[in-house]
């Protein structure tokens, strides 16, 4: 059934209807009467609770409870400069060796590193690489810790090299110090994996 035959079928039966109960309103209105309220019948509810005082009780009879005493205060001290005295006496056990310990301070260390940007997948070895490709780089860091250098030692597909070789001229180190002094760190050797994304 369409919109229209809905319409036109719809108005008559809903103009039947609205006459219908405009007639019946009419007739209620026609018939009405002066309605007259002879009893009183409202309610009064009182939710006050009224306490009956009976001469019969005997004061007596009500027991106060009893407070609990508070604790009496500590004792004043006068005397400003008192103080509990402690006296521990200990002596160094004597080991019968000359050892020297030292500080347990090292300023030298090995070539850290600092800034590791992880490598960009290269989209053009995509077909011809497995679910994990690997080169290991070797490279040295200067004394300001740049790396310079980079050479492939091993890698499982060559197609990754230069992009191993690109993450690898970026990173930063924390250069080699001996005896307080920045050194260059030769042959620096390091494996990049690269791992295909999973879809």
């Amino acid at each position: 059934m369409t919109g229209n035959t809905r319409i036109l079928t719809g108005l008559p039966g809903a103009f039947v209807v609205t006459m219908l109960i405009f007639l019946l309103l009419a007739s209620v209105i026609s018939r009405q009467q002066d309605v007259v309220l002879t009893e009183d019948r409202s309610v009064q509810i009182n939710v006050t609770r009224q306490l009956d005082d009976r001469s019969d009780q005997d004061p007596n009879d009500f027991e106060r409870p009893v407070l609990d005493q508070p604790p009496p205060p500590p004792p004043m001290v006068s005397d400003p400069s008192f103080r509990p005295s402690m006296s521990v006496q200990m002596g160094v056990p004597d080991m019968g060796a000359d050892l020297n310990i030292g500080s347990g301070f090292n300023p030298d260390r090995d070539a850290q590193p600092l800034v590791r940007i992880p490598p960009q997948y290269p989209q053009r070895c995509q077909r011809s690489a497995r679910a994990m490709e690997s080169v290991v780089v070797e490279f040295n860091v200067t004394p300001e810790g740049n790396v310079i250098n980079p050479t492939v030692i091993n890698t499982t597909n060559a197609c990754f090299n230069r992009a191993a070789m690109r993450a690898v001229t970026r990173w930063r180190y924390q250069p080699r110090v001996v005896d307080g002094v920045a050194q260059p760190r030769f042959g620096v050797r390091t494996a990049i994996d690269f791992r295909m994304a999973e879809e």
